[in-house]
Parts: structure tokens; C-alpha cells; sequence
């Protein structure tokens, strides 16, 4: 028997990631633009890795409190009621490895071998890539597109719900399309959880990145104390710091025992001196927050503009999160378009079916990134569509 054979058909069967397999190839390109990954261009701000840096000068090298230092669980109380008008209490929050630590945690609180959670595609593969690995089945709900942009249909989703459905894992502003759940879609998700007897997690990574005014809409201008919605969230996007691996989770506090004890059980915790940089992010980050989402606006318009002017382009320009999910007329297959625009263009982009088969013809750009870069990529990505 083969030694990969001994290991577990869940862990076997993770598929691989379609973003890497065009990484790989265009690795150290002279003059690659590389768009694929989710993350901006711009280092951690100097008055976050000044605090965690003091942190480690003063010694907090050391085991410390499992689901988060009480300054940080005490900061994100602030954050909340600052951003969402929520009054949160510090003992809702567990600080956690990024929101990918989150999500794992709030899929071993809610579901496990031979249960199903509903998500909506196309979609970050790495929810229902988690959910696989721990033995349920992750069951998707397709996002529709038109001129309008992505919609979902809740006659759909209510009719994915099974006798072993646990939970609808929500995602708004989403990864990819820019898709945002609008407060009475969020309503209906939260009628229809509350019906079945559902868990909603609710990843609102991407709320501030909002470009239709303020914040996106969220659970938290709908939810009673008692819903049972788990919010998944992370630093890594916000505030630049992607590479630190810090999000948290909010539950209500009856929970908060059960995660921290999930936490123990994997990671036994995040770095203080890490934490002592997420304290600062909150409390000081506000207007970096907006200097980054004012940019990715006017990326964004830039890119749209350009594109849409080829006459072979189809999008719609996404309220929220800083990706754009497009479709280019004549490109049927996602993977070899991608492979081809980096060997013409040297421009690095995601191909839509990392994301689901419902991403086939869809490329996936992050537009997060200074604009004279995206300038130089709109217009060479142009001159490759009216090439072909």
C-alpha cells in the first residue's frame, strides 16, 4: 500500500489550490504584476509593529491567556461599539490564528462527520475545504450573475436544508464576486436559521471595505443576544496585516468556555506580543482603515473603466471586499486564460474555478494594491483581451 493510502480519505481528498498551481508557474517573472492572493500591498503600519516590538523588548515571551489578553478582549469591546454600534462585552471575544482558526473552531463547535452546512459559490475555497477534512459535507448554493452583479436566491437556499444541515456559513462582502447581503437578505438568512434551528458563521472580514458608504450591513444590526450566530473576523485585511495570523471570534458569552477551550486544544493561544500589535490596530487604525478603502475605490473605478471599454468584458463593479470576479467573452477555460495572461501579459490573476465550478470563466483580480499598478495592469490585461 502506498504511505499516502494510510491517511485519511478526507485529508487525501483536499483539493488542491488553483491560485498556487498559476503562482507557481509565473514565480519569479521579470515584471510580474501579481494579483492572485488576497492581500494588499501594503506593510503592517509603523504604529503596529511598534507596539508589538515594545511588546518583545518588555518580555512578553511567555505562555499567556488562552483565548486572548483582557486588553485586547476589552479593545475589540470598544472596536464593536464604535463600529457597530453593539454593545459587546470583552468576555463575547476569542482571540484566535487568524480567521482561518476561526472558522475551524466554529465548524468543530457546530458540525462534524456526516453533517452538512450550506455556503454560497462562487466562494473562498477554504471554508468548504475545512468542513471537508473534518468529514461533513459543505453543500453549495450558486450565486447568480448578471448586469446587476451577484444575487442569491433564498428559495434555493431554504431548499438546500436537510435533516443534516447544521448551519449556513455566510460571507459578506464575499470573496470573490464582492457579493453583500443587503439587511433584509440577512433577515431572511437569520428567519430561515432561526426556523430550522440553524447556526449561522457569519464572516464579515470584509465590512469595512464597503464602498457604498460606512460599513456594510451585518448580523449585528439584526441579531438578539440568543441567535445563534458565531462571527468569524481577522486583522489580516483591515490593517495590513495579513502575514500576523490574528482574527477573533464573537459569541454569546455562554460560549466563550467551550472555544477557549477549543483554542487550548490547538493552538493554546496566540503570541502576546502579537496581541499587544492588535490592540494598537483597533484602537489607532480608524483612518488607516479609510486611506486604504478610499484607494481600493478609486482601483476599483479605474479598473472597471479600462476593462469595460474592451466591449468583451463582463462585471459589475462590487459594492464590497477588494476583488473583482470577471468574465472575459471567447475565455471558456479559467485555467489555461490565467496561465496564458501571465506568459503574454506577465499580470498574475486567480482563475474563477479555484473558487467553484460556478467560477469557470471568471477571473479574480485583487485590486488592493497602488494604483499605478493597477493602472499598468487594467491596460495590459486590455491589450490581451483585444488580442485574442
Amino acid at each position: 500500500m502506498p504511505l499516502v493510502d494510510a491517511l485519511r480519505p478526507e485529508a487525501r481528498s483536499v483539493p488542491a489550490s488553483g491560485i498556487i498551481a498559476v503562482a507557481d508557474h509565473a514565480r519569479g517573472r521579470q515584471g510580474l504584476i501579481p494579483l492572485w492572493v488576497g492581500e494588499g500591498d501594503r506593510q503592517t503600519p509603523d504604529f503596529i509593529t511598534n507596539a508589538a516590538a515594545a511588546s518583545l523588548q518588555e518580555g512578553h515571551t511567555f505562555y499567556t491567556w488562552q483565548g486572548g489578553i483582557p486588553p485586547l478582549l476589552e479593545a475589540l469591546s470598544r472596536y464593536h461599539q464604535r463600529t457597530f454600534n453593539k454593545s459587546c462585552e470583552p468576555g463575547e471575544f476569542i482571540v484566535t490564528g487568524g480567521s482561518m482558526q476561526a472558522i475551524q473552531l466554529a465548524i468543530q463547535a457546530v458540525g462534524g462527520a456526516g453533517d452538512e452546512i450550506i455556503y454560497f459559490s462562487p466562494a473562498w475555497p477554504n471554508f468548504p475545504a475545512a468542513f471537508g477534512v473534518a468529514g461533513g459535507r459543505p453543500v453549495p448554493v450558486s450565486l447568480s450573475f448578471s448586469d446587476n452583479g451577484w444575487s442569491l436566491d433564498l428559495d434555493q437556499v431554504e431548499a438546500a436544508i436537510g435533516s443534516k444541515t447544521k448551519a449556513i456559513f455566510v460571507n459578506t462582502p464575499a470573496n470573490p464576486t464582492g457579493w453583500r447581503a443587503d439587511r433584509e437578505t440577512l433577515q431572511a438568512l437569520l428567519d430561515l436559521a432561526r426556523r430550522h434551528g440553524l447556526w449561522i458563521i457569519a464572516d464579515e472580514i470584509y465590512t469595512r471595505f464597503y464602498y457604498e458608504g460606512g460599513r456594510a450591513p451585518s448580523f449585528f444590526d439584526i441579531a438578539d443576544d440568543e441567535d445563534r450566530i458565531i462571527y468569524v473576523n481577522s486583522f489580516s485585511k483591515n490593517w495590513a496585516m495579513t502575514g500576523w495570523r490574528v482574527g477573533w471570534i464573537r459569541v454569546n458569552p455562554s460560549l466563550k468556555p467551550t472555544f477557549d477551550n477549543l483554542v487550548q486544544y490547538s493552538t493554546s493561544g496566540v503570541a502576546e506580543f502579537m496581541q499587544r500589535g492588535a490592540i494598537a490596530a483597533l484602537d489607532e487604525g480608524d483612518g488607516f482603515i479609510s486611506e486604504q478603502v478610499e484607494r481600493a475605490r478609486k482601483a476599483r473605478d479605474l479598473l472597471c473603466t479600462t476593462l469595460l471599454e474592451t466591449g468583451r468584458v463582463r462585471l459589475s463593479p462590487p459594492p464590497g471586499a477588494f476583488y473583482l470576479f470577471f468574465a472575459v467573452d471567447g475565455v471558456a477555460n479559467a485555467h489555461e486564460g490565467a496561465i496564458d495572461l501571465v506568459d503574454s501579459t506577465g499580470i498574475g490573476l486567480a482563475p474563477g474555478t479555484a473558487f467553484g465550478p460556478e467560477g469557470q470563466g471568471f477571473f479574480r483580480l485583487c485590486f488592493n494594491r497602488r494604483l499605478d499598478q493597477i493602472v499598468e495592469a487594467a491596460e495590459r490585461i486590455a491589450g490581451w483581451i483585444k488580442a485574442r
